[in-house]
């Protein structure tokens, strides 16, 4: 009987991959089944990753990572050829399926959570290697297992695996190449020298492809290099930026640390490790003990109904939360348009920077356009002010993922409202003219609400468009501002035509501010409606209609 090393029986041949071939056998001493890898390229190259596969793993003690024992590295000499001089390695034996063959099972891809679940495991096997000051260099689906029974997430193949800091003097910014196309990122491709980042890239490209099912090329758009995957499949979006965060081109714009990696599992994602630990433990055994086809569809049931009911409950959270994030918008910008309100409404009748305005306006105004007669001017203050208020609260709310452009948002306010005053004044203006009547007698008499409810929601609606603009909205500027404008619009149109905004009102706040106290309420009323029906209707567009949008396809 051939025995190795006076202690291990090979048993039978388990496949032949890269430079190597793999062998089942029995462990004489721990009467224990284990893998044993022979080398068989000769080459030089071959011979020191092999040699640097198994003093890796003799220095690590992981549950994810076999274990290797310090004599289980040695050499068998052929007995035909005393020159042929065969390393053997012998390693713990993994029963279980690499994530590769799994996602054999899930042609559409993995469920969520056991993406999430593997990624916690390989960041934690990761953390491990790179203490010790070791990168993997190889990660892919092909190269991690589940151990059957367990669960528990298993790194292997060790072969192109770097020690950090043990690199040849004058060489340190270049590396071996060790290309697995698809995983390997732009620096390994290109020989730099590379460091844990690379395997986060890596890492992050695998866990992609097991949430979508698809192979890798085919998310990359061969025009322009551009990586396109959000598309392809449902993945809460605290997973899809860690994700993203870990694939990019840039190194330094990965994730730092393993440690990193997870605790944005656990507080983006919100991850409950133990039990999806348990979870995965649960379907690992019955998946591996359970032969009865029946028993095996009901397992399929119960992860069908998990994966429902967790997408309800995903579903019931993002709702509550973008109510809340609507919510606090419209409170915000209701306060912004108060006080901008407040300021505008003191400074046309408590002090006398409105007349000094007034009157400059007007003298500006008739050498520009003297055909169109505007006479209270001052108001155009009040709307200012009461434009930037607005802006700066829907702003600081922070919400609808908009950049906070503070500087921007306030001028596109006060712009915005501006050109919504003129064009009501212009439009008065015309019509006096029309009708052939002093200004101030077309105002009190001849200004019907059929006139009134359409020119407020053309006024509101054309104010609202470049105060959206200048917001700093992630993505679909026009839709957003079409959307918060049409709404605005139709809404105090609609008060005007059913009477609850009263024309007098209007006339007061437009044109007439007399400075009482009721002049003062409903001035300030009327810009906090302004803001907080700004603020809803964002978030309509932002939470319904642009995600149907990019459902649809529209980028």
């Amino acid at each position: 009987m051939l025995r190795l090393n006076n202690r291990y029986i090979p048993l039978q041949l388990l496949g032949l991959g890269g430079f190597a071939a793999i062998y089942a056998v029995w462990d004489q001493q721990d009467q224990t089944e284990k893998v044993l890898k022979l080398l068989v390229e000769t080459s030089p190259k071959a011979l020191q990753l092999f040699e640097q596969e198994a003093a890796v793993l003799q220095r690590l003690n992981h549950p994810g990572v076999p274990k290797v024992e310090s004599d289980a590295y040695f050499t068998v000499r052929l007995r035909s050829c005393q020159q042929r001089v065969l390393p053997c390695l012998v390693m713990e034996k993994i029963n279980g399926q690499t994530l590769e063959a799994i996602l054999n099972r899930y042609p559409q891809g993995c469920p969520e959570m056991l993406i999430m679940n593997w990624l916690y495991q390989a960041a934690d096997i990761l953390q491990e290697l790179h203490d010790l000051g070791i990168i993997h260099r190889d990660i892919k689906p092909s190269n991690l297992m589940v151990r059957e029974g367990t669960g528990q997430l298993v790194a292997i193949d060790f072969g192109g695996a770097k020690q950090i800091g043990a690199i040849p003097v004058g060489t340190e910014n270049r590396s071996t190449r060790l290309i697995s196309p698809g995983y390997s990122p732009p620096e390994q491709i290109a020989g730099d020298a590379v460091g844990p980042r690379a395997d986060f890239y890596a890492l992050g490209r695998t866990m992609i492809q097991l949430l979508t099912g698809q192979d890798l090329a085919d998310l990359q758009d061969p025009a322009t290099g551009d990586f396109h995957w959000r598309d392809r499949t449902k993945v809460r979006r605290g997973l899809a930026n860690l994700l993203d965060s870990m694939i990019r081109l840039d190194p330094q714009k990965r994730p730092a640390k393993a440690a990193d990696i997870q605790r944005r599992l656990v507080v983006s994602c919100r991850f409950n490790r133990k039990s999806s630990s348990s979870l995965s433990q649960t379907l690992a055994k019955a998946a591996g003990t359970v032969k009865d086809i029946s028993l095996r569809v009901l397992i399929t049931c119960a992860e069908i109904i998990f994966s429902f009911v967790r997408w309800v409950w995903r579903v019931l959270i993002s709702i509550v939360l973008a109510c809340l994030d609507i919510t606090w918008e419209m409170v915000m910008a209701g306060m912004g348009a108060a006080f901008g309100a407040i300021a505008g409404f003191a400074l046309i009748n408590w002090t006398i920077i409105d007349d000094r305005f007034a009157d400059w306006m007007s003298g500006q105004w008739t050498l520009i356009v003297p055909e169109i007669q505007i006479i209270p001017w001052r108001e155009l203050l009040m709307f200012a002010c009461a434009g930037m208020g607005t802006a700066w609260g829907l702003t600081e709310a922070g919400g609808f993922g908009q950049q906070k452009r503070r500087i921007i948002a306030g001028i596109t306010g006060v712009f915005g409202y501006g050109v919504g005053w003129f064009i009501w004044q212009a439009s008065i203006s015309a019509l006096a003219r029309k009708q052939l009547t002093g200004l101030g007698d077309f105002l009190q008499l001849s200004l019907s609400y059929a006139i009134a409810d359409r020119l407020l929601g053309l006024v509101t609606a054309i104010a609202v468009i470049p105060l959206v603009l200048g917001l700093g909205l992630p993505s679909h500027y026009l839709v957003h501002a079409a959307v918060a404008a049409a709404g605005t619009g139709m809404l105090f149109s609609g008060l005007v035509r059913l009477n609850i905004l009263p024309l007098e009102v209007l006339i007061h706040i437009f044109s007439f501010s007399d400075g009482s106290w009721l002049d003062f309420i409903n001035t300030i009323s009327f810009f906090s409606l302004l803001g907080i029906t700004i603020g809803f209707w964002l978030g309509v567009s932002y939470y319904l209609l642009v995600p149907v949008l990019r459902w649809l396809g529209w980028r």
